[in-house]
């Protein structure tokens, strides 16, 4: 089954007073729709094809409030709910989607070469934790160099604190962020100031509390298992109207709020065995919707597989996504930065792991896993750099240790311009996480706010068991505490105050580089060379791109000492520092330009990053 560009599913307001309920519910015999504001009645829907009900009415307005009404016993919102302002277990609303005034009209988004992710979550980015409050911040980023606003997921989720990956309803925006509304206009002012916006998008399970799909249809099966309960039915029967609900959403967010690309949560808890994938299906359905709005799409995927189908093109017998976070890239830099080997953790740990992974994108690539006990991952093709999305704080490496301490927590002000200098100075797709621009000391933690009194009790307990099994040190917050929440909220005027103010510059000066210095904008893996100089414990990197040449050179030594470095032939400019004061560093001993007869012996200071251009023969 192939998607059409048309969206049906839950209530369409028509105007004029005409809404369109439309619910997939093969499990009953009949559906009502319960209108029950602002005034109450029943309506008798059709049942059609395939488990569908349907019904028009002409005298709906929007704001109304609606329950589904199954075989006369069960009162359920809407899966395909636009907005619940009562929560998971209210009425849902209906919607108008076409009031609203965008002003984007010329907006086509930028090339996948001019992605550079920055990703919050809506709630703890300001105090008032809302889309609307999020729109005075949108100039400081522009300034700093990003050009994507990743947002953590919106769909509604219980109460009004929670990552996000535990929604129930995936149409509808959740209420306390500011609905459907809300989002438009973050959207809407994000595209005039020249960010696009990308969706975390959770379609690998659903939330556990007012979760009601199960008694629509067979949206889920016992034949899979997930870490977060039940899998979705993406290949068994009643399949095709599963993928369609989920399908549409993705077209649902491309096309009512003009969202720029979605990043798929764990699509290896994804399990279809059939011979059209649902990952493929989508990629091609949104990427076709892209090309009849006029706009650039993008689809990113979340993976830990280092499977390269995801991000293989269709035609060669991938899924056809354009890129996937390379978590391998991180644990490779995170451990070398603070010594870290628990966990996945073991995997990793020296330069030449770092060195693998500034290659090629994976670390591993079928060799033996110890963390796994078998082998793990496979080469993925040659090419283009873009596909891989690095970072080295994100949602997850933070909020998933046991106090959510941030990198800034764990090393020095060196080491942070160190990671940053690796992630913006790669040829992959950089991912910064909110506030680490600028050293946000908040942790960022783990919060939910369920409104069911044992689920919150078991999900409180699990988080502490998960922690003493893992060797994680301390006790982990209570996610159900809202002091939890707040802790972690971001403090955006330290970007005011030094170190911060250094740090931010940094990373600006970084950005300014890689999008204005030709070959740190070449996007080829064949356009490089790393070398791991182990006993000096640096990695030199040398880019390319015609005439244009820059090499650089990471130092994780905790000391200072002279250094061979293989320098191409020729005059060199010092391009950045990180030692430099300017910066805040300790001090540099590196000239502001050098020459090289195929070596160079310099002093690199500890734990720094140092970056020279070819200076042109005239």
């Amino acid at each position: 089954m192939t998607m059409s560009a048309g969206l049906g599913l839950g209530a369409v307001y028509l105007g004029d007073g005409r809404c369109r309920f439309t619910v997939w519910a093969p499990l009953a015999r009949k559906v009502d729709l319960h209108i029950v504001a602002p005034r109450g009645r029943l309506i008798p829907m059709t049942r059609v094809e395939r488990g569908y009900h349907r019904t028009e009415v002409t005298d709906v307005e929007p704001g109304s409030l609606y329950f589904y009404i199954l075989d006369g016993r069960k009162e359920r919102p809407d899966p395909a709910s636009r907005h619940q302002p009562r929560g998971v277990h209210g009425p849902s609303r209906v919607v108008d989607l076409r009031s609203f005034a965008w002003t984007d009209r010329c907006w086509f988004g930028p090339s996948r070469q001019d992605l550079v992710f920055y990703e919050i979550h809506v709630g703890i980015y300001t105090p008032e934790g809302t889309f609307e409050a999020i729109i005075p911040l949108l100039d400081d980023l522009a300034e700093l160099g990003v050009t994507v606003l990743e947002l953590m997921p919106v769909a509604q989720f219980p109460g009004n604190r929670n990552w996000g990956y535990d929604g129930a309803y995936p149409f509808a925006v959740q209420d306390s962020y500011g609905g459907p509304e809300g989002l438009r206009h973050l959207v809407d002012a994000c595209h005039s100031r020249g960010l696009a916006v990308f969706l975390d998008v959770v379609y690998n399970h659903l939330g556990p509390e007012g979760n009601y799909l199960g008694d629509f249809g067979p949206y889920f099966t016992d034949r899979y298992l997930t870490p977060w309960g039940a899998a979705l039915n993406f290949d068994g029967p009643g399949s095709d109207e599963v993928r369609r609900f989920f399908i549409e959403n993705a077209l649902y967010w491309l096309t009512e709020f003009h969202i720029d690309g979605l990043r798929l949560d764990a699509v290896h808890a994804i399990t279809d065995k059939s011979a059209l994938p649902f990952l493929e299906e989508l990629a091609s359905t949104a990427q076709a919707q892209g090309n009849r709005l006029g706009r650039r799409v993008h689809l990113v995927a979340e993976s830990d597989l280092n499977d390269p189908r995801i991000i293989r093109p269709r035609a060669t017998g991938g899924f056809g996504f354009d890129a996937q976070w390379n978590d391998d890239f991180h644990h490779a830099l995170h451990s070398l930065l603070t010594g870290e080997r628990d966990g996945y953790y073991r995997d990793f740990g020296t330069l030449d792991h770092l060195a693998r992974a500034l290659r090629g994108g994976y670390v591993y690539t079928g060799q033996y896993s110890a963390y796994r006990s078998r082998r793990h991952g496979r080469r993925p093709d040659p090419g283009d750099a873009l596909r891989f999305v690095v970072f080295s704080q994100n949602h997850d490496q933070v909020g998933n240790r046991a106090r959510g301490e941030r990198l800034g927590r764990l090393v020095g002000l060196d080491e942070l311009k160190l990671a940053a200098s690796l992630v913006i100075l790669s040829p992959f797709t950089p991912l910064l996480f909110m506030g680490e621009e600028y050293g946000e000391t908040a942790p960022f933690q783990y919060f939910t706010s369920y409104t069911d009194p044992d689920l919150a009790e078991a999900v409180r307990k699990g988080r502490r068991e998960e922690f003493a099994c893992s060797g994680w040190e301390g006790r982990a917050p209570d996610p159900q505490d809202e002091a939890t929440f707040l802790n972690s909220r971001l403090k955006h005027d330290l970007r005011r105050m030094e170190p911060h103010s250094a740090l931010f510059r940094f990373y600006r000066e970084l950005l300014r580089l890689r999008r204005e210095n030709p070959a740190l904008a070449s996007t080829s893996l064949e356009d490089m060379e790393v070398t791991a100089l182990y006993g000096d414990r640096v990695i030199f990197v040398r880019r390319w791109s015609g005439e244009d040449e820059v090499w650089a050179a990471f130092s994780f030594s905790g000391n200072r000492s002279p250094v061979s470095l293989p320098v191409p032939a020729g005059r060199w400019r010092k391009l950045l520092d990180s030692a430099e004061d300017v910066w805040l560093g300790g001090g540099s001993e590196t000239p502001e330009a050098l020459v090289s007869r195929g070596e160079v012996r310099i002093s690199i200071s500890p734990k720094a990053c140092l970056l020279f251009g070819r200076v042109k023969e005239e």
